[in-house]
């Protein structure tokens, strides 16, 4: 056999043997997930059956620990088993992906997520809240870090805020859902993962560079569907030059998007730029059954009458968001979100 055959075979061998390692993961995870809510049920019910007394509880608690260590070693302390109590208490009523299934007319919860996952989620004491973590975390396959940045970050509220009573109420059930270019922004951008000071002093293109070094991760914040396409890409007309700093492009929006990154405070004439940038691909660069492009301007600070006089009263095109380079405190945080 050519040693070029061999390593194609070599290569559709290994993703072969990579899927079916992924798949025994997750089956493992989620058999070991479901195991924990039925030690949670039963020790409910049976303290239930205990007349819920809290020091009956707690005894209960202490004698499994006890005996279930004896006889399967770690993973049953005191502490964990209330865990797997508490997760049931939570997860008992029928929740967006672990609502209820039948099978062999038995009703069985259908958990996605990891063990891990779920002693974050069921922190969060707003149902809402926590489902929408959990839709994104499946969707986007986020991993525990992801999920903790993500709520750390307060992305529920930022989404929210900008959002109508309903269209909250399907943040719950659905996830973020990209259907038109308002959906995509938000405000502001939390960009805590590049490492810079919030008064530090740096220049637009070292604030590009840190992005393009944390691509994954801007693209994380960005939201679902965003590709990278390139950086200071140049248009011309008119034997002038421009560069945009960063395109990508939206596979469920179907749309470019461009991103212009401004140190300060938000100008009328940053906000003309991007209507330029904005236009030229609108015209050159679009394809007929592609979407208008999005142009998003992130700065530091920003007059919303400047936005708000400068933009046509109908724009869906052309966004302007704060972005802060830390992680503020949670009161800064909702402070700068209602802001």
């Amino acid at each position: 056999m050519e040693p070029t055959a061999t390593n194609q075979l070599a290569q559709r061998i290994s993703e072969l043997l990579t899927e079916a390692r992924g798949r025994i993961v997750q089956s493992v995870n989620h058999t070991m997930v479901l195991t924990y809510y039925e030690i949670g049920r039963m020790i409910v019910h049976e303290e239930q059956n205990g007349n819920e007394r809290a020091d009956y509880g707690k005894q209960l608690i202490k004698t499994l620990s006890i005996k279930l260590t004896a006889d399967f070693g770690k993973g049953f302390s005191q502490r964990n088993l209330e865990q797997m109590r508490q997760f049931y208490l939570v997860y008992s009523k029928a929740q967006t992906l672990s609502a209820e299934f039948e099978s062999d007319d038995k009703p069985v919860k259908k958990f996605q997520l990891s063990w891990s996952h779920y002693l974050k989620l069921m922190r969060i004491e707003d149902v809402d809240e926590r489902n929408f973590y959990e839709i994104e975390s499946y969707k986007n396959n986020w991993s525990l870090r992801e999920l903790e940045r993500q709520y750390n970050t307060a992305l529920y509220t930022r989404l929210s805020l900008s959002r109508s009573g309903s269209q909250v109420r399907r943040l719950a059930k659905e996830g973020q859902l990209l259907q038109k270019p308002q959906d995509a922004i938000k405000d502001p951008y939390i960009l805590e993962f590049i490492g810079l000071p919030e008064q530090s002093t740096y220049s637009e293109s070292e604030l590009e560079q840190k992005l393009i070094e944390k691509l994954e991760h801007f693209m994380l914040e960005l939201g679902t569907g965003f590709t990278f396409v390139a950086r200071q890409q140049r248009i011309s007309f008119d034997e002038k030059h421009f560069r945009i700093d960063l395109v990508f492009y939206n596979r469920i929006l179907r749309c470019f998007v461009l991103i212009d990154l401004k140190i300060g405070e938000l100008k009328h004439q940053d906000i003309g730029q991007m209507q330029m940038y904005v236009n030229f691909y609108d015209r050159r660069m679009r394809l007929p059954e592609e979407n208008k492009t999005i142009g998003i301007i992130l700065c530091q600070d920003k007059s919303e009458a400047v936005v708000e006089f400068t933009l046509p009263e109908n724009n869906q095109q052309i966004f302007a968001s704060k972005y802060t380079t830390v992680l503020p405190s949670k009161e800064s945080l909702v402070k700068l979100i209602r802001d």
